[in-house]
C-alpha cells in the first residue's frame, strides 16, 4: 500500500472514497505499457474484433498425418495429426492462410497459433522439447499477416495465446484420490515462462491467459508472465479469458464469474472475459454479471458457434449469421469491448460479428482517475 499523487493505491488498484468509505473495486488502474500502447484509448473508442477458431479451420482442410509431420518428423513415433501447433514447423503456410482469412474478415486482433504449446501440452506427444521454437514460430507467423494489413487507421494486434493444457493443479484426475494431482504449479509456471519469453521474442503485442478452466492453472500462467515482465523490463497488454462449463455459471474449479474476476484482477488486465464451452445464448448471463463486477476493466467474449454438431461442417450448429445476431444483443446492451469466435467459427462468422459492431458502441469502463477527479 502506498500513497501516490494523493491517491491511495494497493496492489495497483486506487481505493476510492465515498461518503466516507473506501471502495477497492472500481479503482483499477492499466501499467505503463510497452507494446500496443494504443489499446486501451482503441477499446474505449469501439468495439475491437478478435479472430475465430484455428483448430475449425484446420479441421476444415482435412490435413492427413504426413501433412502434420512433414519431412523434418517423418520418423517419430507417436501420431502427430491433431497437434496443430506442430504446424507452425511443418506447414507455416497453413497456419498464415488462417491468419490472413481472418484479417481479411476484418479481425482487429489475431491470436498465435500456440494453444498447446507449452511443455506440459506437448508431452503428449513427445515434443515437449519443441514448445519454444513452436512459440517463436507462430508469434513471427501471426506478426507477418498482422504487418502486412496493418494501417494507420486500422492497425492489426497479434495475442500470443496461452492455453489452459490439458493437466489441472486444482482436480484430482483419479474420483478414488482427492489429493492426487497430475501437474504442479512449478511445472506450470516453467512451462508457461518458456512460452511467454519465446512470443514476446517473436513479437507479440499482448497476452491471452484463455479457457481457463482451473484457476489455478491461470495463476501459473499470470505468475510466469510477471517474471518474464521483471525480466526482460517489458510490461504487454494482459486479456484473460475464463471458461463456464455448464449451466452451473461456474468454471470447472468451482468458482464463479464473479470469484473469478476477483481472484485475477491483481494481474490488472486490460480485458477480462469467457470464451468457449457455451454458444452466446447459453454465456449472456454470464456476460452480463462480468460486464457489472469488473467495472473498472474492459470485457472480451468470445463463445464457441453453439453446440457441437458432428454432421455440420464445422463441427458446430450456429451459422455466421446465428451468431453474429446473439453477440449483437450483446454489444446493443454495452456490455463488451472485444467480440470474436471460439470453436466452431470462421472468417464467416469474424465477418458477420465485425458488419454487427461497425454499428454499436463501445461498453464504457469506469476510469478510476477521471472518477477522482470529478469528485
Amino acid at each position: 500500500m502506498v500513497v501516490r499523487h494523493g491517491r491511495l493505491l494497493v496492489n495497483g488498484c486506487i481505493v476510492i472514497k465515498c461518503a466516507g468509505r473506501a471502495f477497492y473495486n472500481g479503482g483499477m488502474t492499466f501499467p505503463a505499457y510497452t507494446r500496443a500502447q494504443v489499446l486501451p484509448d482503441l477499446l474505449a473508442q469501439r468495439i475491437l474484433i478478435l479472430d475465430g477458431a484455428m483448430g475449425t479451420m484446420v479441421q476444415r482442410l482435412k490435413l492427413t498425418e504426413a501433412h502434420f509431420r512433414g519431412e523434418r518428423f517423418l520418423e517419430v513415433s507417436k501420431d502427430v495429426k491433431g497437434n496443430n501447433e506442430l504446424l507452425n514447423l511443418t506447414r507455416p503456410d497453413v497456419v498464415s492462410d488462417i491468419h490472413e482469412g481472418y484479417l481479411l474478415a476484418g479481425a482487429d486482433l489475431i491470436e498465435t497459433n500456440t494453444f498447446g504449446a507449452t511443455q506440459v501440452a506437448q508431452a503428449d506427444y513427445d515434443m515437449a522439447h519443441l514448445a519454444r521454437e513452436m512459440n517463436l514460430q507462430a508469434a513471427r507467423l501471426a506478426r507477418s499477416a498482422a504487418n502486412r494489413h496493418s494501417t494507420t487507421d486500422k492497425p492489426r494486434f497479434v495475442l500470443g495465446a496461452l492455453g489452459p493444457t490439458p493437466k489441472t493443479a486444482s482436480i484430482s484426475p483419479d474420483v478414488n484420490d482427492p489429493g492426487a494431482r497430475n501437474v504442479d504449479f512449478e511445472t506450470l509456471r516453467a512451462s508457461y515462462y518458456e512460452q511467454v519469453l519465446a512470443l514476446m521474442e517473436g513479437g507479440v503485442d499482448a497476452l491471452l491467459v484463455e479457457t481457463i478452466f482451473d484457476t489455478l492453472n491461470a495463476k501459473a500462467a499470470l505468475f510466469a508472465i510477471d517474471e518474464c515482465f521483471e525480466a526482460t523490463g517489458e510490461c504487454l497488454p494482459l486479456i484473460i479469458s475464463g471458461t463456464v462449463t455448464d449451466a452451473s455459471g461456474r468454471l470447472l474449479s468451482g468458482q464463479t464469474v464473479t470469484a473469478f474476476w476477483h481472484s485475477v484482477r491483481h494481474a490488472r488486465p486490460l480485458a477480462i472475459g469467457l470464451n468457449c464451452a457455451l454458444g452466446a445464448a447459453l454465456m449472456k448471463p454470464y456476460i452480463q454479471e462480468l460486464a457489472r463486477v469488473a467495472g473498472d476493466t474492459f470485457i472480451s467474449c468470445y463463445p464457441n458457434a453453439g453446440l457441437p454438431n458432428p454432421m455440420s461442417d464445422t463441427g458446430f450448429d450456429e451459422t455466421p449469421a446465428d451468431t453474429s445476431r446473439l453477440l449483437d444483443e450483446f454489444m446493443r446492451e454495452g456490455w463488451v469491448n472485444v467480440v470474436g469466435g471460439c470453436c466452431g467459427t470462421t472468417p464467416e462468422h469474424i465477418r458477420a460479428i465485425a458488419d454487427c459492431a461497425a454499428h454499436r458502441a463501445a461498453r464504457v469502463r469506469l476510469d478510476p482517475l477521471a472518477l477522482q477527479s470529478a469528485a
